[in-house]
Formats: C-alpha cells, structure tokens, sequence
C-alpha cells in the first residue's frame, strides 16, 4: 500500500471520528446546559474517542462500506444518554428541539470551518504528504460532517429530525403526530435499516449527493 492510501485512509477515519463523536458530545452539551448531567455523570461528554464507539455504527459500517468501494462512508456513535423530561422542564419543548438539533447544528458549523481552512491554506498546488494530508482531511471532514449533518435532518425514526418534529408538534398540538412517532419509535432502527439497505436508499442520498455536488 503506498503512503498516498495510507494518508487518505487515516484522514476520513479521523474525519469520520471527528464528525459523529462529536455529534454525540453536542447532544449531551446542550442536554447538560439544560440542567440533564446524565450524560457528564456517565463519562459520555469526554472526547476520549473509546467511550463513544459503537461496535455496528463505528467499526463494522464504516469497514464494510470501504471494502465494498462505497462513494463515501457513513457511520455513528454511541447515543449520548439524555433524559429529556429534566430538559424539558427546565426548557420546555424548545429546549427539546436545540438538545435534538444540536449534533447537526455542530455538523455543519464544523463543515464551514474546514471549509474556509481548506480555501485559506490551500489555494493552489500542495507539494508535500503533511500538506497532503491536511488537505484531504480538511476536504473528508467538510463531506462527512454534510452527509451527517443533512441525513439527521431527516424526520425518520430515530433519526434527529424526527425527535425535533415531535416536540416541534407537541408546542403546537399536533397530536397525531407525536402518536404517529411514538408508536414508531421502538421500530425506529428496523425502519431505518429499510431504508438504507433497499432500493429507498437512492432517494435519501440523493439531495445529500446534490449539495456535496454543489460544494465540491
């Protein structure tokens, strides 16, 4: 394997690690200033990679997806535990909706810094591996923070755009709703699976694909 690949492999695992880690932290950060230390009580706001690994999530999709010669990988964390009711009571349903938007909201903030360090270090040609690497971690962090960031949007079970519907229905009484989610939450990952390894899948990358498109 030459040290190209070698770069490159370090820098999306590094990448990866770095947009769904901390994707997870933002949850219990903002969970926490709400007054849940759940997440703080457990360890579970360190930036120690290891307390955050999820076996499936972190490890086996990830490995499987390169091997297979996927266009890009994907991946997740451990949830960060969070206990919405003190949330809630201490910010009511808009403070659900922030602890909900939080890894996302990181996600693309993180997607904008790298990419103005991409453009104000590497405005033309690199000429060494260190810059080498750089570049191309910058480049896999801007495209991996968009795909999470764009694919928790998503209103699908248990997805973060669906936590953030349901409270954004409770505030306005959309009763059907928050029973259309609460009865399909405990199949919530059985869904998602059905979507990611069927045909389905297409249709849910293909506006994340469009963006990384128009940003690359």
């Amino acid at each position: 394997m030459e040290t190209v690949d070698i770069l490159e492999i370090i820098a999306v695992i590094l990448a990866l690690l770095l947009a769904i880690i901390g994707h997870e932290i933002m949850h219990g950060y903002v969970a926490y200033r709400y007054g849940d230390d759940t997440a703080k009580h457990q360890g579970r706001l360190s930036i120690n990679p290891l307390v955050h690994i999820d076996l499936v999530g972190t490890i086996l999709v990830p490995t499987v997806l390169y091997v297979s010669g996927a266009s890009f990988m994907f991946g997740w964390a451990k949830p960060v535990p969070i206990f919405i009711p003190t949330v809630i009571r201490n910010g009511g349903y808009k403070a659900a909706i922030f602890v909900s938007l939080a890894g996302i909201a990181y996600n693309f903030t993180l997607a904008l810094v790298c990419l103005g360090l991409f453009h104000l270090f590497f405005p033309g040609e690199i000429e060494n591996y260190t810059a080498y690497f750089a570049a191309y971690f910058l480049v896999q962090a801007i495209k991996y923070n968009i795909i999470l960031g764009l694919f928790n949007l998503y209103p699908i079970p248990p997805l973060d755009g669906s936590h953030a519907l349901t409270y954004l229905a409770l505030i306005f009484g959309w009763n059907r709703v928050v029973a259309l989610y609460e009865s399909l939450e405990r199949y919530g990952m059985v869904i998602l699976i059905l979507f990611l390894a069927t045909p389905l899948s297409k249709y849910i990358f293909a506006p994340i694909r469009t963006v990384l498109e128009y940003v690359f």
